[in-house]
């Protein structure tokens, strides 16, 4: 049996760790067109910020690393075509230009995804950046040495985290987002408003509800004007931070994809063709909230959670995959910000007959030294009572908590049974009844009345 992995991805490194572990007699061959692998792009902030030294960091394994579980590593070779008919691939290694075929068994899409050059003029000025892969990660660190103002357009992850890594280093920061608010596929307006008056008051300019359309490159003062379609910014540099597409261009045509180009799988990652999976950014996944089973939720711990099914499965069906809770978090400021599941507006837009209660208060007693304020927004189906997200904001690390609200909905848990699950109660950490209790005993109590 032989294996292909096309790309040393999050998702083609848990692959080839899983396959390697268990198939021992498995041939894997693995083809990366980049120089580099595992790369971490949610690193970059903390890399332009200075908190992390070194970009080298940003990568957790190697191909030296992986070559010694057995796989055939090929960096630098470029998978130009995938046959499904005669199970082959043609390869171009980019350090000789030599052209050759290879054949597999199974394949595995590991390709993830890609930041879309947005149809916009003048996109691919050289002062116009994108933010995804190592490179681009190098070139936005040595280009804040010299250029002041920033322009980020898009305010997802990246972009709220760009504008963090910017401002903490003095730089003068404008966010420019279509969208009326912020992080729009994870947290609601409320919370939102939240992020944005964090960044305001750190100095960046956030612009909501406005469209960038060109891009002018001014030799003149050796600036770009950033025109969006309600006013003209002149900046020293701009990072399109627009979102991400499946990268499967190389299987159009041969298996089933969404309209937006993400490959279908089944439970065990399989696509409609049964000898090739995909895993990760290159696929669908699951989202258990609204049980819709075509979501595109392009975060690594998906990526790595499919791409270790994926090489279970790669022999027939072992391990079935539990979908996705969509479950994040970021650091801004000091302030923990993590969600799971559905927001509300998400929620009422899919049908689903849903509201939320907000928690606000000390997370440990007030007799302690210290404490700090958390807020969490708990959002339910009021029909069945189930759990569908959560929203948590506090300097308290917060992260774990959303981990267990994402548990509840996983295991479709009520708001009831969350109300009084049993939690430890310690006055280091929580009070006797713990903050994800009193919420869903919010909950409860709103239905009562």
């Amino acid at each position: 049996m032989k294996v292909v992995i096309v790309g040393c991805t999050h998702t083609g490194i848990a692959a080839i760790n899983e396959i390697t572990k268990r198939y021992p007699d498995v041939e894997v061959v693995v083809y990366e067109r980049h120089n580099n692998v595992s790369f971490l792009s949610s690193g970059v902030p903390l890399y332009l910020s200075g908190m992390v030294d070194k970009l080298e960091t940003m990568c957790y394994s190697s191909p030296e690393e992986l070559a010694k579980t057995g796989a055939k590593i090929n960096i630098n070779h470029d998978v130009l075509k995938v046959d499904s008919e005669t199970k082959t691939i043609t390869v171009e290694n980019l350090e000789t230009r030599k052209i050759f075929t290879d054949a597999y068994d199974k394949l595995i899409m590991a390709t993830g995804s890609y930041v879309p050059l947005p149809p916009i003029y003048g996109v691919d000025d050289s002062r116009v950046l994108l933010c995804k892969d190592y490179n681009q990660a190098r070139a936005i660190h040595e280009t804040a040495k010299n250029n002041h103002r920033i322009a980020i357009i898009g305010g997802g992850y990246v972009g709220v985290e760009l504008a963090e890594g910017y401002t903490s280093t003095g730089h003068e920061v404008t966010i420019i987002q279509s969208n009326e608010q912020l992080l729009n596929n994870y947290v609601d307006p409320d919370t939102s408003d939240y992020v944005v008056n964090l960044l305001r008051e750190n100095g960046a300019d956030v612009r909501l509800g406005e469209r960038c359309q060109s891009f002018e490159n001014s030799e003149d003062t050796n600036e770009v004007v950033v025109e969006t379609d309600k006013r003209a910014y002149n900046v020293d540099l701009a990072i399109v931070c627009t979102g991400f597409l499946a990268n499967t261009d190389l299987l159009q045509g041969q298996v089933d994809m969404t309209r937006e180009g993400a490959i279908i799988v089944d439970d065990y990652m399989r696509s409609s063709n049964p000898d090739i999976y995909a895993a990760g950014d290159a696929s669908v996944q699951h989202f258990n909230p609204d049980d819709d089973n075509e979501s595109y939720i392009p975060l690594a711990t998906n990526a790595i959670r499919q791409g270790a099914l994926a090489g279970i499965n790669i022999l027939g069906n072992v391990q079935k995959s539990m979908g996705t809770q969509a479950t994040s978090a970021l650091m801004i400021y000091g302030y923990t910000i993590a969600s799971t599941g559905l927001t509300l507006r998400n929620a009422l837009r899919k049908g689903l007959n849903a509201t939320s209660v907000t928690w606000e208060d000390d997370y440990r007693p007030d007799y302690m030294p210290s404490t700090e304020k958390l807020t969490i927004k708990l959002v339910y189906d009021r029909d069945s009572r189930r759990v569908l997200g959560a929203q948590l904001i506090s300097k308290y690390e917060v992260a774990q908590s959303a981990n267990a609200i994402s548990i509840v909905i996983q295991n479709r848990n009520t708001i009831d049974e969350l109300a009084y699950i049993d939690m430890l109660y310690n006055p280091h950490y929580d009070q006797p009844f713990n903050y994800l209790n009193l919420v869903a005993q919010q909950a409860v109590d709103k239905e009562l009345s």
